[in-house]
Parts: structure tokens; sequence; C-alpha cells
């Protein structure tokens, strides 16, 4: 019988506070057919992974002890039957588990579905590439696979310096409609300035009503990407024009939705862990990946780091950094 080779790893045994994050040794996963074992460098933080650990979304969290965590970059170390196009030591990035069935990257080693991997880009460090992946995949998803965002078209960013609004208004620009980003402070909207937002909006000064006016002639916008949720569902909807197009990707509350009738507004709301979770499409999230990585190559698409960068074994003051709405863009995890 072959020996089971043990590795270290930061996992949950219960929800909690951060401090229920702990390191402990748990067999290196097993490589099986179609996957590939990555040696992690580096992960990020989203807000799933603390709503997981606090038990708020606890349904998707992996068997105990979890491994969170589902960016990865790293290196293919196994490569199992079946898998084409990659080769031991390639430098590689995905969004890959750290939710039901799989688990995550805050350990030694990941294993994760070829389908979901990618190349990463040659002119990032592993702490860029790894911030990347659910974000990119989440704007992705929303501006071009339910949005259909045109070129000349006008499109409204709900928190454009967050970690999937940044990269919307990167993608927006690139794909040639004109972009306007709602920020909280001066610092963040000349941040959105030079992601490449044409338009920015402290949104605590001024209101939709005003902004609609002055950016859209009062016709509203023609896709309006809410990347908060919550009350600013009810702020997109009043945004958008007459149907129009409202993307939503935090959708944990309770809405009238009369003003979609009366506009007759399209929403969409998105979550890109369905193929993750339930085994659909994820060659398409490959694909993906594959194509931001050549806007980062080219120029079009960076990621928008957080000052504070944390290693593993500070996962769980990594976690009460993240909670508390200090930071700006992505917070990296990096391996000792």
């Amino acid at each position: 019988m072959k020996a089971q080779v043990a590795m270290k790893a930061h996992v949950l045994e219960a929800f909690g506070e951060p401090g229920v994050l702990h390191e402990t040794d748990l067999p290196r996963p097993e490589i099986r057919p179609g996957h590939v074992i990555i040696r992690v460098e580096a992960s990020s933080i989203n807000p799933l992974d603390c709503k997981i650990r606090s038990g708020v979304a606890g349904g998707y969290c992996p068997n105990f002890p979890a491994v969170l965590h589902g960016d990865v970059a790293g290196v293919i170390e196994e490569i199992g039957d079946g898998v084409i196009g990659f080769r031991r030591g390639d430098l590689v990035y995905a969004c890959a588990g750290g939710v039901k069935p799989y688990q995550g990257a805050v350990a030694d080693y990941m294993l994760a579905d070829a389908d979901l991997v990618s190349p990463m880009p040659g002119n990032l460090s592993f702490k860029e590439a790894a911030v990347l992946p659910l974000v990119s995949l989440t704007a992705w998803e929303g501006l071009f696979d339910r949005a259909n965002l045109q070129p000349g078209q006008k499109i409204l960013v709900l928190g454009g310096t967050g970690g999937v609004g940044h990269l919307v208004i990167q993608l927006a620009r690139w794909r040639g409609a004109e972009v306007c980003a709602t920020c909280s402070s001066e610092e963040k909207m000349a941040i959105a300035r030079d992601l490449g937002a044409h338009h920015v909006i402290n949104y605590k000064t001024k209101p939709v009503r005003d902004y609609v006016a002055e950016y859209t002639d009062g016709r509203g916008f023609d896709v309006v990407f809410d990347t908060w949720g919550f009350e600013n569902i009810d702020t997109a909807f009043k945004a958008a024009k007459v149907r129009g197009t409202v993307v939503n990707i935090m959708s944990f509350s309770s809405h009238d939705l009369t003003p979609m009738l009366t506009r007759s507004l399209t929403l969409h709301v998105v979550n890109m862990l369905m193929p993750l979770i339930h085994g659909i499409d994820r060659a398409h999230q490959g694909n993906i990946l594959r194509r931001v990585a050549r806007l980062a190559e080219e120029g079009h698409v960076r990621p928008l780091l957080d000052k504070q960068v944390f290693p593993f074994s500070r996962l769980a003051e990594a976690h009460r950094y993240f909670e508390s709405g200090q930071h700006t863009g992505k917070v990296a995890l990096v391996k000792e």
C-alpha cells in the first residue's frame, strides 16, 4: 500500500470568528484522471471565504477539516490521466476549490480539475496572478456572457475599486464601452480613473438622479454592474435605462421588483461557482482565464492589490483585516 504523504494546511473545523482557522497536517491530495495537483504559491481573500468561515455561507463549505480559498497560483506538480496541454513545472492560476466538493488553496498542494486551470499571465508574479481568477471570471461572465456588453454602450459600475469592480472597469474599457464608476472617497476615485473609468462619482455626495442626468442625459445606463448588492440593487434599477440590463453578484436581500416592470429591465445574477459546484461548463472558465492572461500580458488588465499581503501563517489576521473593510482591491495570501 502506498504511504500517504503529509502536507501543511490551514483549516477550518468549526464555523466562527477568524481565530478558528489554524494550521495542521493533512494528507497530500492524490491525483485523479482529468485533474492536476498544483504546488501552491499564493491565493487571495474573497468575501465568500469569510462567509464560509463564519457559517453565513456554511452550505458551501468543504468537508471538515476544510481548506478554504479557491483562488490559486502555483506550479503543476502532477498530471492526471487524460489531461492535455499542461506539463509538470508549468506556472498556472485558477479558481478551483475552497467550496464543496473541492478543498482550497491555503495548503502546500491543491487538487484541481484541469478544465478550470490556465497558464498564468507571464508578466505577473504569483501573488498578482492569485488575486485575479474569481473576480475575473465574475466580471467576464457578467459583462460578456450575460449582459453582452457592446462597444459604445454606457456602463455604470457600482463599486469601482472593489475586487470585482476593478476588473469590470478594465474589461469594459477594453471592450470599448463608456465606463462610469462609483466610489466612496477621492482616493478611490483617483484609482478608478487610473484603471480606465471615463467618469467617476462619489456616491456619498452625488445622488443617482444627478449622475444619470449628467452622464446619460437622463436616459439611464445601458448596463449597470452592481458589485455591492443589498440596497444598491435599488440604485441599480434607478440608474438603468428603459430596457436596460442590471448585473448583480451579491443577491442576499429582498427587493421590490416594480422598477424592473416599469422600465422593462433585465436582471442577471452571477455566481461563478456554478461550474465548480455542479461540474458544468468548467472548460469555459479555463478559457476565460486564458483570455484574461493574454489581456494582462498586453497591458489591458492588471490586478489592484491592497498594500497588505499576508503569509498563510497569518490567515486569521488576514480575515480580520479583510472584514474590517480597510482594504482596497484584493488582499493577497502567499505561502512562506
